[in-house]
């Protein structure tokens, strides 16, 4: 590449911060170009590699994070709404609009993604120092991998905008942007992902969240199938395959393998075991965390789902022993988003013993007491719960205790469950169970007589499939703040405490791929049989051993509608399903209305994009001739 021009770099790269960005805790004080020419600047190979770190920096605010949650996982079947939060997102209401701050959030982040990536590109060919240009490529690879994810993510939320491959360090402020096709932004991801598969290496080079081929070929296989909603349905399907089975088949040659089962544990169950988190056979693409020194973008300051998804521990649930001290379940503070009834009991089966342990592993729904003293069933709340008098005096007894084997040594640290799981009085239950949330209905008779409370669907509820209403003196104020919470990103060993959890964030894993090869294949060829076999894997490993068997489907089961269902069970809450729902054509009015009778404003005339950010809009001269997406 000839480089015609000095130009000198247009903003300064905070290069004097040490973070994670993506890669095991690398100190980058030791370089700062941001006094020299771009060429001077980039020819070392110290520099240029932190370039290329500061382009996995984006991973950071996007997972995790209530902008990425909402934009990726909300609006879908899957999730309601609790508190008046992100209701654009939920809802497609009015706010749903272009100064909603979390799109410019997204905007703004992708964008700087792609011109991290734009600028390693660009400027691949001046670094010294590489020993061969196998060497160089395999650096530069990263860089494309994660323009290629960036430039998907701004195609899937906003359509058809501007394309970039130039750096600003060369163009300077575009102040009349273009827009591209869709098809041009996938002819540009798919490119990339390419360039990634040949030329990334096998195995981490020992920095943990680097990319390597399993993440492009796992990232390859979405994004040609993400691509079959625009046309050419059975080629891109054909290379959805290709790509997803080359993980499948070689899967010893990357070192990845899906979970198996064994009498006592399902491998879905293992999958998510903190003991895994963090050198994990189904993870392929990562947010990586470091949890013993917390150099990450925002330090400490990660793991923020779980909150999002936590009922009210922290008052409604309190009389029972609840408290959003509890570390393991985390901060109840946000309470932003619940499972919706679709969710909670058509494609999870709602009954007490199901052979598929998705549920169970996917919620919290036995809440213990964690208050570290006994709970005392009072008169009190025998009246307002609708509890058997004879239960006035029993002690749900304190479960809570902390663990000095934590990542910040236990300080403040304790969860529910560690003391007292017994059931010295025989009646089936353990003594410290204070609430449970079940996806089943249980008898009348059972939630008057058993000494803890019991909310389910029957509770949730209306009979129209939305969820009931706080009305004055109706129990409905309390029962719709306590409902399964998520629980995928709470391993305890990872806790730091009520608000942050240090586990690795997992972007694309395993699981995903073997659904990603069923629904290619029956797309490509109707190849039935393949599906059920790649579908069949997933759902028996979900199952412990002696159950797998209930676990199986025939090939006549899986069809396009079936996978959708398999891929919320397995996925839920994993920043998907928006995309999922994009893909195969269920942004409709009719479908949300039936599985999310909560969402009441969706239009498919405009909410299958995002609304441009009315900032960027402002910001450039051609704001008619770029256009606002229609109908915002």
């Amino acid at each position: 590449m000839k480089i015609t021009t000095m130009k000198r770099l247009g903003y300064k790269v905070a290069f004097g911060l040490t973070i994670a960005v993506g890669v095991s805790a690398c100190s980058l004080d030791e370089w700062n170009p941001s006094t020299v020419d771009v060429e001077t600047g980039y020819k070392y190979r110290d520099g240029y590699e932190s370039l290329i770190n500061y382009c996995y920096d984006g991973l950071y605010y996007f997972y995790g994070k209530i902008d990425g949650i909402g934009a990726m996982e909300m609006g879908t079947d899957l999730w309601a709404n609790v508190a008046n939060n992100e209701t654009g997102f939920v809802l497609y209401n009015s706010n749903m609009n272009a100064q909603l701050g979390t799109l410019a959030t997204i905007w703004n982040g992708m964008y700087a993604t792609v011109n991290y990536c734009n600028t390693a590109i660009y400027y691949a060919d001046l670094v010294e120092d590489y020993t061969s240009e196998e060497e160089r490529n395999a650096k530069v690879a990263e860089a494309y991998f994660l323009r290629g994810w960036a430039n998907w993510h701004l195609v899937e939320q906003f359509g058809g905008v501007s394309l970039t491959t130039i750096p600003s360090t060369e163009t300077g402020p575009v102040n009349s942007p273009e827009r591209a096709s869709e098809q041009d932004f996938y002819d540009l991801i798919i490119s990339d992902l390419i360039f990634a598969t040949e030329h990334l290496p096998e195995r981490p080079d020992g920095e943990r969240g680097r990319v390597t081929k399993k993440a492009a070929y796992a990232m390859l296989a979405k994004a040609y199938l993400q691509r079959t909603r625009l046309g050419d349905v059975q080629e891109n399907a054909r290379l959805a395959l290709e790509a997803a089975e080359e993980l499948i088949t070689n899967g010893s040659t990357y070192g990845v393998s899906l979970y198996q089962s064994d009498d006592d544990r399902s491998g879905f169950g293992k999958l998510w075991d903190g003991v895994n988190n963090k050198n994990n056979t189904e993870f392929l693409f990562i947010e990586a965390v470091d949890h013993a020194s917390g150099r990450n973008p925002e330090g400490w300051n990660r793991g923020r789902t779980r909150q999002y998804y936590l009922m009210d521990t922290r008052t409604t649930g309190a009389p029972w022993g609840t408290q959003e001290n509890e570390t393991w379940t985390g901060r109840s503070n946000s309470r932003f988003f619940k499972p919706t009834k679709y969710l909670l009991t058509e494609l999870f089966e709602p009954v007490a013993d199901p052979a598929d342990t998705r549920f169970k592993e996917t919620f919290f729904y036995e809440h213990y007491n964690s208050k570290w003293a006994d709970v005392t069933i009072s008169q009190s709340m025998v009246n307002q719960y609708g509890k058997n008098p004879n239960l006035v005096g029993h002690v749900i007894k304190n479960t809570a205790d902390s663990d000095p084997t934590l990542p910040n040594g236990g300080t403040n640290t304790w969860r529910m469950g560690v003391v007292n799981m017994t059931d010295e009085d025989g009646d089936g239950w353990l003594d410290g169970l204070s609430i449970f949330t079940p996806n089943w209905v249980m008898s009348a008779t059972e939630k008057r007589d058993l000494p803890f409370w019991i909310v389910d669907p029957s509770d949730w509820f209306q009979a129209d499939g939305r969820w009931v209403q706080p009305e004055s003196n109706n129990m409905a104020t309390y029962t719709r703040e306590i409902y399964p919470s998520l629980k995928k990103f709470s391993s305890w060993e990872y806790v730091m405490d009520r608000q942050y959890w240090l586990g690795d964030v997992p972007i694309i894993r395993l699981g995903e791929v073997y659904l990603i090869a069923a629904e290619a294949a029956l797309l490509y060829n109707n190849d039935a049989a393949k599906a059920q076999e790649y579908v069949n894997a997933v759902r028996k490993r979900a199952a412990v051993t002696s159950r797998q068997g209930e676990m199986e489907v025939g090939a006549g089961e899986v069809t396009l509608d079936f996978i959708l269902a398999e891929r919320g069970r397995e996925l839920a809450g994993e920043q998907i399903r928006w995309y999922d729902l994009k893909r195969m054509g269920k942004l409709t009015t009719e479908y949300l209305r039936t599985t999310n009778p909560d969402i009441q404003f969706f239009d498919a005339n405009k909410h299958i994009v995002r609304p441009i950010p009315q900032s960027f809009l402002d910001a450039i001269a051609n704001p008619q001739e770029f256009g606002q997406n229609p109908n915002y």
